[in-house]
């Protein structure tokens, strides 16, 4: 249910449903990167980012 909150934030805003998912990390700052290159790959990393499991994204 989280991750369906996390998906509909990013769609509104991608870094938004990043931050939640991992904080301020790298993967947030990646996201504002591809979100001001074009909103479609922002969203495209976001949803990437939600649908992994939190085990792997730690460093």
């Amino acid at each position: 249910m989280a991750d369906m909150l996390r998906i509909v934030l990013s769609v509104l805003l991608p870094p938004l449903g990043v931050f939640f998912q991992v904080g301020l990390g790298v993967h947030f700052w990646l996201n504002v990167v591809l979100t001001l290159l074009g909103y479609f790959p922002g969203l495209i990393h976001a949803i990437w980012i939600i649908a992994r499991r939190p085990q792997e994204l730690v460093a």
